[in-house]
């Protein structure tokens, strides 16, 4: 018998919890109806889970419940949380992937303090130094993978080659039928161009021969979403700032659309017209079905939903760790870093 998929969800993380959390729970199975390929741990404070639950009409044999005391604040620091955190859900529901009750664990909470425990936790897979939040981005051509996206300030060349090795991996695990295609994000396409870590990196990718995904070199930002890569690599300080960037221009854009069809009589006529395919336009920016953030180089995958995310956000996440696990990222990466070191 095939061994079913476990998430752990640390369901009192985030705003509104975990009435948000259950409810995103509710679409996921409402979607997977005909799946009896996995079971959902829910880590939190039992009575109001329970409560949440019943108010949804969630009576299915695949949810458990593991009572926990506290909860991490979103005021917690990483310091605090190392004396704080073991009676919280979030402890608790990433523990669980070391005491082999669950394949991945999902949080709305603390981002530091989740990225800490995790690491504590989990600890550093062997041939990685440094992890990286990787994040999944809109494109022409479907989605791609964006990492890193605020980790890690500085990289060398080495991080930034794990980095693309990991990436690959995760794409795979989500679009099995995809090659990877990787590209490092600079300032120009031209091999002379950038810092000297992006031209030893751009040098030692270009002559690895890697089975596992195809190294399309240099893009510039605005060339991310034109989908010829699906795999993007830079530090956590350019990523987290392209991150930011791209967010602020996706709401800049749907506000003033917004604005501009609500600002005569003449123009929500118009909008009558053009409804369809503006919420088509809509539907391809909604940062919701891009939710979930994933700490990849952990001996053990975490996945950080964004904590004002709504229901329909969480789902996302949710369905993100299914698709992960299915895809057998951990194995992925595996593969990806032995054959880099074969290389060597």
């Amino acid at each position: 018998m095939t061994k079913k998929i476990t998430i752990a969800i640390d369901a009192m993380g985030g705003e509104n919890a975990p009435t948000k959390n259950v409810q995103g729970l509710k679409i996921f199975l409402d979607k997977n109806k005909n799946s009896k390929d996995f079971i959902i741990n829910l880590y939190g404070k039992e009575n109001l889970l329970r409560e949440a639950l019943k108010n949804n009409k969630l009576f299915n044999e695949n949810i458990n419940i593991i009572h926990t005391d506290s909860v991490v604040s979103d005021e917690e620091t990483p310091l605090t949380a190392i004396k704080n955190s073991k009676n919280t859900s979030m402890w608790n529901a990433v523990k669980s992937q070391v005491d082999g009750n669950a394949d991945i664990t999902l949080s709305a909470g603390n981002t530091g303090v989740l990225f800490v425990i995790s690491k504590m936790i989990l600890k550093m897979m062997k041939d990685v130094s440094k992890p990286a939040l990787a994040g999944l981005w809109p494109s022409k051509k479907g989605m791609c993978v964006v990492l890193d996206l605020g980790a890690n300030i500085e990289c060398d060349e080495k991080n930034l080659i794990d980095f693309a090795e990991m990436g690959a991996a995760l794409y795979k695990s989500i679009f099995p039928e995809d090659m990877p295609k990787v590209s490092l994000l600079n300032i120009g396409s031209e091999e002379i161009k950038g810092t000297e870590v992006l031209k030893k990196t751009f040098l030692n990718l270009k002559d690895l021969k890697d089975k596992n995904f195809t190294f399309n070199g240099y893009i510039e930002g605005n060339n991310i979403m034109d989908g010829d890569s699906n795999v993007i690599v830079t530090d956590g300080f350019t990523g987290n700032i392209a991150l930011k960037t791209a967010e602020g221009t996706a709401k800049f854009v749907i506000d003033n659309l917004k604005k501009t069809f609500s600002d005569s009589i003449l123009a929500k006529i118009s909008l009558l017209f053009s409804y369809f395919s503006l919420k088509k336009f809509k539907s391809k920016l909604d940062a919701r079905k891009y939710n979930g953030a994933i700490f990849l180089g952990l001996n053990g995958p975490v996945v950080k939903s964004h904590g004002g995310t709504d229901a329909l956000g969480f789902y996302y996440s949710i369905d993100l760790c299914y698709r992960i696990i299915k895809g057998d990222l951990m194995s992925q990466i595996h593969n990806n870093l032995d054959h880099l070191n074969e290389q060597k």
